[in-house]
């Protein structure tokens, strides 16, 4: 069992996407209130009173800088009933957030991308149980049997066996997809197969991108032609490069020193339906439309109602919300409750890097809501959809729905990074001195990893890895052959640790990397040099 600091220290790093493994725990999925609440059915009498409640709760939240920004979309019987902007785009620039802002929206890519393959499936190009190998047959994971059997289905609802962090640091050090995909048959599974669930990015992005293929397209481009064009969502993308051009786009925020800070950009490309969508409330009200509307769209049935309700289907028991304590499930890219105000669709998303995005169906109730903000961690997006539910069902708030998440995030994220802060910001007044630099100076690899080079810098030494050595990182002596670097630049105070193995002609003849190590497969044997 690892020790408690590097357990802390894979937690709190935050990876843009192992984070998500945390999201698929606090996928918010809004309408949970307290048990016992009466409610009577929505009308339009009761939403349209509830609105300036949540429009006041928004510019509140603005006001006391719990976000920089924040966009909503509420649509209901097939109406958008309310689209607004609130804060700014970017923290110190007068650039107001609008209906129209473009957000990264991280995780939320998932039901979307479930969409997409809806849409494929609807057009009789795959179903949900082709078999990857029979349309991807490059894909392999570790085992034989999962590899010959694993569906597009098993991929979405996250049951493939595949470890949720599977891929997530290979993304960070700069590999493309394809690299990605292909070393995840290195990976060991964390369960049998189709026995446990276990949220994998790359999982997802596997089942999509071979959806993609049996239709003979990329997975970009089967987006934009299956969902993004036939809705006119003329914002949305499933490319950063489009993401960037955008000139009203939101940038992502995470806090240093008690402040919302522009600290980092987010590439997600490599795993673009899992987490690489980029969209507005507007282009989103009307995916929220065609959902609840079982595929038909302005009167025209786009997807066919069984293919995308196979999207909505309880397939996967992820545990209990971690504020009501509701038992939660996970179907096709969607989060399924069945709270106090019925049956729920919705998914959260989160870059550590400054994102949090949020949506939330009520399919009997026909309303849905889409709350997107530009900073991380927060649990605004959460506190507003419960808040604004509660108030369309029960005409009143059933709990302090702020302090919950606020508290929720307090407890997950500050002892955690405090203890993996502490355990290696101050070396031991004791520490035994390194070996010469020469001695750990090398080449290191393995094959899931890559190639990690270590060289003598400046009189210290630097850690180079991912393709071509792209990402350089100082390494900063800790006790003997233990030394750390900070991985992460949106938490530049957050330390990882680096130790190398010695051999008996006291030369390195290994390298782990504790926070690439928690597959096990963090550590490097000398290659060269």
């Amino acid at each position: 069992m690892a020790d408690t600091s590097e357990q802390g220290t894979r937690r709190t790093r935050f990876s843009s996407l192992s984070f998500c493994l945390f999201l698929a725990l606090l996928a918010s999925l809004a309408p949970l209130a307290a048990r016992g609440q009466s409610f009577e059915h929505v009308n339009k009498e009761k939403l349209t009173a509830a609105l300036p409640t949540l429009e006041e709760m928004a510019q509140r939240m603005v006001d006391e800088d719990r976000v920089p920004g924040l966009s909503i979309a509420v649509v209901y019987q097939n109406e958008v009933v309310y689209l607004n902007g609130f804060g700014v785009r970017e923290e110190g620039k007068d650039v107001p957030v609008d209906a129209d802002t473009v957000f990264q929206l991280a995780s939320f890519s998932k039901p979307m991308a479930s969409t997409v393959v809806a849409a494929i499936v609807s057009d009789g190009q795959a179903s949900w149980d082709s078999r990857i190998a029979d349309i991807d047959p490059i894909f392999q994971l570790y085992e034989a049997y999962p590899t010959q059997q694993v569906t597009v289905r098993d991929l979405f609802n996250h049951r493939s066996g595949l470890p949720g962090d599977a891929g997530n640091e290979l993304e960070e050090l700069g590999y493309d997809r394809s690299t990605i995909l292909h070393r995840l048959r290195q990976v060991k599974p964390a369960s049998s197969f189709r026995s446990a669930y276990s949220y994998s990015n790359f999982g997802l992005t596997e089942g999509a991108v071979a959806a993609a293929k049996a239709a003979g397209m990329s997975w970009e481009d089967a987006a934009e032609a299956k969902l993004y064009k036939p809705l006119g969502m003329t914002s949305t993308s499933s490319r950063y490069a489009d993401f960037v051009s955008r000139e009203n786009r939101a940038t992502l925020h995470a806090q240093l020193d008690a402040r919302w800070r522009p600290l980092a950009k987010r590439d997600p490309d490599a795993q673009s339906p899992a987490g690489g969508v980029s969209s507005s409330a507007r282009d989103l009200a009307a995916w929220m439309r065609l959902e609840l509307g079982k595929g038909q769209y302005d009167g025209k049935q786009l997807i066919d109602a069984d293919a995308i309700g196979e999207t909505h289907l309880p397939l996967m028991q992820r545990g209990k919300h971690p504020i009501t304590g509701a038992p939660v499930f996970y179907g096709l890219g969607w989060n399924v409750e069945y709270g106090r105000y019925g049956e729920v669709w919705g998914h959260a998303g989160a870059f550590s890097m400054g994102a949090r995005t949020l949506v939330s169906l009520l399919p009997a109730e026909q309303l849905g809501i889409v709350v997107l903000s530009n900073a991380f961690p927060t649990g605004v997006p959460e506190s507003l959809a419960d808040t604004f539910f509660d108030l369309v069902m029960s005409g009143m708030t059933t709990r302090d729905w702020v302090a919950d998440w606020d508290s929720l995030y307090g407890q997950l994220f500050g002892p955690a990074i405090e203890a993996a802060i502490q355990r290696y910001s101050t070396p031991p007044t004791s520490r035994l001195p390194a070996l010469p630099l020469s001695a750990y100076a090398g080449t290191y690899a393995n094959p899931y990893i890559g190639e990690a080079v270590v060289v003598e810098k400046d009189g210290r030494l630097e850690i180079r890895l991912g393709p071509d050595g792209k990402r350089a990182f100082p390494l900063s002596h800790f006790d003997r052959d233990l030394f750390t670097y900070h991985p992460s630049p949106e938490m530049p105070t957050m330390p990882a640790a680096i130790t190398f193995e010695i051999g008996p002609d006291q030369k390195a003849i290994g390298v782990k990397i504790d926070d690439l190590n928690a597959l096990g497969l963090g550590v490097l044997k000398r290659t060269g040099g």
